[in-house]
């Protein structure tokens, strides 16, 4: 009953999801819980429906599918679609390919892509609500693979912000005749690059770039620590509510903003031994790079996560529980490695909260 006599708030989000492969959503779950929880609303009654309000890739019945992207949108429309939306927020372009879509195909191989990457048109809503001073969300795989690069140079030189190439995970087993969910290109990349077996057999960090090469730090050899964790700094802390350090036990990205435009205000820190230090120097990586970068000011404001954050496993129907966050420490172990729901109740749920009040009370003053 609390929940349902809070007030509604319109607040038009245009979602664009590209890794749709269930009408549960998992990458954007996240963002519809807290716009349900916080009662933001598409219409000043209708709630966002997880299934129908995106844009994107939507899964049907028998390997069925229908894409309505704004790849089908005329210029007219991208630009009624920036007056009427008050944010855009991506939250994967990845895509979906035929091994993961169509059921006899190998999970573990790469495969041809049905639909995904960072579009012209998507390009194009990006420019029209930078120049409408809308807000601005992004996160990883925006502008990774499989987006096309003369596309991922506009939204690098629109927000000032690099993708290195890389992008990095942790695996609570590197063992391969243990863990089957290692996929078998990131095995054969490896032995590819290094000219030699796959040798892990403990936790770790798997680094792949765009070249197809890979780079793995393991526990004790490479690590002192092999969970990579999240920094937050001082501004975070204060106006994100953001914990000052969270492990982060999913796929993330290293990017490298122009500091004189953007802001970094938590950054991801790899424990690496001197070994680990020197392996990842040979490739470049550094051991410390940005979790979430803003720029927030008069010209537009913009974030970039530098990870799958949107993507956790939250149910949706505990958002209609007005004052929930009390009893979150039911939903998850921290001692587990792999859960990730601490990550969505101490970390991405109080940044976006305060993201959307914050923007929220500026359109309304």
């Amino acid at each position: 009953m609390a929940w349902v006599i809070t007030p509604k708030t319109k607040l038009v989000v245009a979602i664009i999801d590209k890794t749709v492969l269930t009408k549960e959503g998992q990458e954007h779950i996240s963002l519809n819980w807290i716009l349900n929880h916080e009662r933001y609303t598409k219409t000043t009654k209708d709630a966002y429906d997880i299934s129908h309000d995106y844009y994107g890739f939507f899964p049907q019945k028998d390997e069925k599918f229908r894409i309505k992207g704004l790849e089908r949108f005329s210029k007219n429309q991208l630009e009624q679609l920036s007056l009427d939306a008050d944010m855009v927020y991506f939250t994967d372009t990845y895509g979906i390919y035929n091994n993961e879509w169509f059921k006899k195909e190998d999970v573990g191989e790469r495969s041809g892509m049905l639909y995904g990457g960072l579009s012209s048109k998507d390009i194009e809503l990006l420019r029209l609500m930078k120049e409408k001073k809308k807000l601005i969300i992004t996160e990883f795989n925006t502008i990774g693979s499989p987006t096309q690069s003369e596309n991922r140079n506009q939204f690098e030189n629109m927000f000032q912000l690099k993708w290195t190439g890389w992008t990095a995970r942790y695996f609570d087993n590197l063992d391969i005749s243990i863990n089957k969910e290692i996929p078998q290109w990131l095995i054969r990349n490896y032995e590819n690059t290094h000219k030699r077996k796959w040798p892990f057999t403990k936790s770790g960090i798997a680094f792949v770039n765009d070249k197809d090469e890979v780079v793995i730090l393991q526990k004790d050899e490479h690590l002192t620590e092999s969970l990579p964790h999240i920094v937050s700094n001082d501004y975070a802390q204060e106006h994100l509510s953001l914990p000052e350090k969270i492990k982060y036990p999913f796929w993330f990205d290293i990017m490298v903003p122009n500091l004189e435009v953007n802001d970094v205000v938590s950054k991801f820190e790899i424990s690496a031994n001197n070994a680990g230090k020197n392996e990842l120097k040979k490739y470049g990586i550094p051991t410390t790079f940005p979790a979430v970068t803003m720029h927030k000011d008069q010209d537009y404001i913009f974030y970039y996560f530098s990870g799958d954050f949107s993507d956790n496993a939250v149910n949706i129907t505990s958002s209609y529980f007005k004052g929930i966050g009390f009893f979150e420490g039911f939903f998850y172990n921290e001692q587990d490695a792999l859960e990730r729901k601490s990550f969505f109740w101490k970390f991405y749920r109080p940044m976006l909260s305060e993201i959307l009040e914050d923007y929220n009370q500026n359109l309304h003053d």
